[in-house]
């Protein structure tokens, strides 16, 4: 375990948070017990965790849905590995919803029996790291990300949380026959929430009716989660992780394209050149920009 300096813990060549990461955890995560029914949301920082943490909050709870239930996200589906209310992750009722950051090689053994589910969702990585960009400039356990050339470098030579983007998604992707998971794209998302819906609640198993769908649908647009202190992290952000300034919000814009407005022509080539080297055989699609046909 390497403790590179007061914001990135490595452990096992792999980037956490280290203000809020529990070290000893780490060391027996492995052996972490899964349930048949664990339900797992993995992604990459700044992919739209807390956008998947709603959606499957609104499928599994009817008291979120009807919101008869006055529960934050962060106490229905709690990050395994940044436990920061210490949720007694062992005695939670059944079943169990997390969401992590972690690589394919960090995540309990159990879920190897291919019993628990993922849900994987990937973004294309301009706006990861656009979005990320902004983030650590609001987050004061993160290192603040100055100009987007430096952080653009950091990002690129996986110098911050979550590692290198490409060896997040590539080991997952590669990895996947080892687990039960499903593959969904923030952009298609975006694109069309009504199907990407039902099409986790498939996966999940979980019959929904038609009123269900449209209340998770609803609940679930950016809008309404930006208003919706429950779904939106801000409260926690400001309490109990702690923010550089009073401006910021966990959820920022939401939208696909937005790195047009912060890379330079010169960058989004050096990107580019990056991207295609080291995602060329990788038959995930991706989409840029929304205009483009999914």
């Amino acid at each position: 375990m390497d403790n590179k300096d007061t914001y990135l813990l490595n452990f096992k060549g792999y980037n956490f948070e280290s203000p809020l990461v529990d070290a000893d955890f780490l060391e027996n995560l492995d052996d972490f017990e899964i349930r048949d029914d664990d339900v797992f949301i993995i992604t990459y920082p700044k992919s739209g965790t807390i956008w998947t943490q709603q959606i499957l909050s609104l499928i599994y709870f009817e008291g979120h849905r009807n919101r008869t239930e006055d529960l934050e996200t962060l106490d229905r589906i709690p990050f395994l590995e940044y436990n920061i209310r210490k949720t007694d992750f062992l005695n939670r009722p059944s079943p169990r919803l997390f969401c992590s950051h972690l690589p394919y090689y960090l995540v309990p053994k159990g879920l190897k029996n291919k019993k628990a589910k993922i849900v994987y969702v990937y973004r294309n990585p301009k706006d990861v790291m656009t979005s990320y960009f902004h983030f650590s400039n609001v987050l004061v356990t993160l290192e603040a990300g100055n100009d987007m050339e430096h952080f653009m470098k950091r990002f690129l030579d996986g110098n911050v949380v979550g590692s290198r983007w490409c060896d997040h998604i590539r080991g997952w992707y590669e990895h996947r026959h080892d687990f039960s998971i499903l593959f969904m794209m923030y952009e298609e998302m975006k694109k069309d929430l009504r199907s990407s819906v039902l099409k986790i609640s498939r996966f999940l198993e979980k019959e929904l009716s038609e009123e269900a769908v449209e209340a998770i649908v609803k609940q679930s647009t950016f809008q309404n989660m930006k208003s919706d202190p429950k779904a939106n992290y801000d409260d926690i952000l400001k309490h109990e992780i702690g923010k550089r300034t009073d401006e910021g919000h966990f959820l920022r814009k939401g939208t696909v394209g937005d790195w047009k407005h912060h890379l330079t022509v010169e960058q989004n080539e050096r990107f580019d050149k990056i991207f295609q080297r080291n995602m060329k055989d990788l038959p995930l699609k991706f989409i840029w920009d929304l205009n483009e046909e999914l």
